[in-house]
């Protein structure tokens, strides 16, 4: 067995594992040996349809064969196409696409700006989180919640007010008399931040707020969105709509597309000539979106992401609960943090070498974020490879 070789003309970026994945089927994936797995990661909850889909395959080869790119000088019927099924399963207006959840964020923050701007605010300000993580560009890190990332990339872009989650009278606290707010930005559950969610009475709270104070309620759904909490939006539990909705991730089950979704208040605020991309919304992309939701609306996988997430939740609690060094199991569906009492990235490995692949965020959250096809035998064998590795971590000396 020969491990895969380092990759010495790669910027060093990623301290990546040593493994490198050649194919995969479903939930399956095998690496240059020969060696299998089973994929909880996704790709960082990107792989919706699993791997080699056989009936998003196919859509995709058909797409190739006709046309990958048309610069967005032209109309693109497929972008058409899924801003239409968007704007359905949101109740929002208008769509526009990119290529990532970065570039989806960054979209939303200049979103946030020009309104600001087009109401006579010189300079707006938009609320930003504690530990919320919204990307790596200049904009988006200085929205971010995680100092350590930031660290060497300073000075930090301007505008932000940041407060605690779910803390209605933090947010009232530091917003008071300031004229300058024109939006407020979080996850619906925040992931980088270790799978931490929003209260349902909390986004009822912000959206009231929003609504009084003439500001837009944004929300990024670029991880929790597409389908994983059960239903297509995480915020759609607390029967909320936003103003803008930045997508990615899940969006084209492996194919790179970013989505900014937004409702009256925001859908116009964009003219031609404000913003724009070169590869964002290109067919091949749109392709991808327009089957993937196909797919699962047909397959019913928001029913299967109920079932199978209720399942997986329970035999992680039947299994974990009262093991002294976990304290909390969390999320909702298919987005699931277990929360350990010390820094676990160790598992990550160890989790690979047991043939399952899994993350670990925020520093001590496992996170498991599956193929929205996961049955209810496959989450089974998750459990079965990981509770005795948590098991072993905890039992050794912190």
């Amino acid at each position: 067995m020969t491990t895969p070789a380092a990759s010495p003309h790669c910027m060093n970026t990623y301290g990546r594992l040593p493994v490198a994945l050649t194919h995969g089927r479903g939930l399956r994936v095998w690496d240059t040996n020969g060696k299998a797995y089973l994929d909880a990661l996704a790709g960082i909850a990107v792989n919706t349809l699993g791997h080699a889909h056989p009936q998003l395959t196919p859509a995709l080869q058909d797409q190739v064969g006709k046309m990958i790119h048309s610069c967005n000088y032209y109309h693109i019927p497929l972008q058409e196409a899924l801003a239409a099924k968007l704007v359905e399963l949101s109740g929002m207006t208008n769509a526009f696409f990119c290529n990532s959840g970065l570039e989806a964020n960054e979209a939303a923050i200049k979103l946030a700006r020009k309104f600001g701007h087009m109401k006579g605010i010189e300079k707006p300000e938009i609320v930003v989180y504690e530990k919320a993580f919204h990307g790596r560009s200049l904009a988006t890190l200085a929205a971010t919640g995680n100092e350590k990332i930031k660290e060497g990339f300073g000075p930090m872009m301007e505008g932000y007010i940041r407060v605690p989650v779910n803390n209605i009278e933090a947010l009232k606290k530091a917003t008071e008399g300031n004229p300058n707010v024109a939006a407020v930005f979080f996850e619906t559950i925040q992931g980088e931040g270790g799978v931490k969610p929003m209260n349902t009475d909390y986004l009822q709270q912000v959206r009231q707020l929003c609504d009084k104070r003439d500001w837009l309620l944004m929300i990024d759904e670029v991880q929790c969105g597409m389908g994983r909490t059960g239903k297509w939006f995480a915020h759609q539990w607390s029967g909320i709509v936003p103003d803008v909705m930045p997508l990615a991730k899940g969006l084209g089950s492996g194919v790179p597309v970013g989505a900014v979704v937004a409702g009256p208040k925001a859908a116009h605020i964009f003219q031609p000539g404000n913003h724009g991309t070169t590869f964002g919304g290109n067919p091949l992309a749109m392709r991808a979106g327009v089957e993937t939701i196909r797919i699962m609306e047909e397959d019913k996988l928001l029913d299967n992401v109920l079932k199978v997430g209720a399942h997986l939740h329970a035999a992680l609690h039947r299994e974990l609960d009262g093991v002294k060094g976990v304290k909390e199991i969390r999320g909702q569906g298919l987005m699931i943090g277990i929360d350990l009492d010390r820094p676990c990235g160790v598992l990550m490995q160890r989790a690979l070498d047991a043939g399952l692949l899994l993350s670990v965020t925020a520093d001590s959250v496992v996170r498991l974020v599956p193929p929205l096809i996961i049955t209810e035998a496959e989450a089974d064998e998750v459990v079965a490879i990981l509770v005795p590795l948590i098991q072993t971590f905890l039992a050794e000396a912190p």
